[in-house]
């Protein structure tokens, strides 16, 4: 994987991973680190549902990929901010 590669996935995972966030209600309490690996492995699964299903490659933006990977990422934050807030209350409370 190049530089450009690399520093495009924390872009788009950043991105999909902050978005993710938005639709979740409530506060999570995940760090920067955390959601941008979130987002990019909802956007890697939402690409590869969206590619499976046919849909990924369309004319114009690719609204039902995007859509994929959002609520992808909204479940994951959901699932690794219940986790990461249980770890360090946790360790806050020991």
């Amino acid at each position: 994987m190049t530089v450009t590669g690399i520093i495009t996935a924390l872009i788009v995972g950043l991105i999909i991973g902050a978005l993710g966030r938005l639709v979740v209600p409530g506060k999570q309490n995940l760090p920067i680190w955390l959601t941008i690996v979130v987002g990019i492995v909802a956007a890697l699964l939402g690409t590869a549902i969206a590619r499976g299903l046919g849909v990924a490659d369309t004319k114009g933006f690719d609204w039902i990929e995007l859509i994929f990977q959002i609520a992808l990422a909204a479940v994951g934050v959901a699932l690794v901010a219940g986790l990461y807030g249980r770890r360090t209350h946790r360790t806050r409370t020991h």
